[in-house]
């Protein structure tokens, strides 16, 4: 007889909150742990279409390690849509300006597109220094690789 899969139903899994801290981490290989974590892929229950996720709190965003020379060759495009509207930031400039949207992107561009990737980007916090606000939420740590 074969086993029946389970599929979770939106509201069924309780919220655990979760704290990474990223000094000394490199940034790559910590959003995509990030990320896994986000979209709940490390559950044994886990949904494509439902937001089965942890949410996520990330600290020390300034302390990310960027391997090789991509401070000064990678960079962050954004266009308004309009002619002469592309602004290009290297990593450096990002990292000295605001470290946290460094972070975030990276973590971002690695969840689905759509109603479910955008709901699940809420599930996510960076915080550039080592204190957060979400102490009442009781988080546990995000064991991490890397």
């Amino acid at each position: 007889m074969p086993r029946q899969t389970t599929f979770v139903k939106s509201g069924q899994l309780p919220t655990t909150w979760r704290v990474v801290d990223a000094e000394g981490k490199v940034l790559g290989r910590l959003a995509t742990e990030v990320a896994t974590a986000l979209m709940g892929k490390h559950r044994p229950d886990y949904t494509p279409n439902v937001l089965c996720g942890d949410s996520i709190i990330v600290t020390n965003a300034a302390k990310i390690v960027l391997t090789g020379p991509k401070g000064h060759l990678k960079t962050l495009r954004r266009w308004s849509g309009y002619p002469g509207g592309l602004r290009v930031r290297t990593y450096d400039t990002l990292r000295a300006e605001d470290p946290a949207l460094m972070v975030t992107e990276a973590i971002i561009r690695m969840l689905p597109r759509g109603r479910l990737g955008r709901r699940i980007t809420r599930n996510l916090r960076v915080f550039v220094g080592a204190t957060h606000e979400h102490q009442a939420q009781k988080p546990t740590t995000l064991n991490t690789k890397a």
